[in-house]
C-alpha cells in the first residue's frame, strides 16, 4: 500500500499544528503559493514534520521543514514514504 499525503491531509495538519483553517482545493490549484501566503511560519511547518514522523515512525529528509511551498513539501514527503527515507 503506497501512502500519500494530500492537500486535503496537509490542511488537517495546519489546522491541528497552528491553528489556520486553509481550503486544501486552493492549495492545491496555487503551485506558486508559498507556505506564508497561507499564514503558516516555519514554527507550524516545523510541527506538521514532527507529527508525520510520529505517524508514520520514519524521520523525514532534513530539509522538509525548510520547504517554501506545499507543493514542494508535497513532493518532498511523498517521495520519502514512498521510497521509505
Amino acid at each position: 500500500m503506497t501512502v500519500q499525503l494530500t492537500f486535503e491531509e496537509l490542511a488537517t495538519l495546519m489546522k491541528k499544528s497552528a491553528g489556520l483553517t486553509v481550503d486544501p482545493n486552493e492549495m492545491e490549484r496555487r503551485p506558486e503559493a508559498r507556505f506564508d501566503d497561507f499564514g503558516l511560519d516555519s514554527l507550524g511547518l516545523l510541527g506538521i514534520v514532527g507529527e508525520l514522523e510520529n505517524r508514520h515512525g520514519l524521520p523525514l529528509p532534513p530539509d522538509a521543514d525548510q520547504c517554501k511551498s506545499p507543493h514542494e513539501f508535497l513532493d518532498l514527503v511523498n517521495n520519502a514514504l514512498l521510497t521509505g527515507a
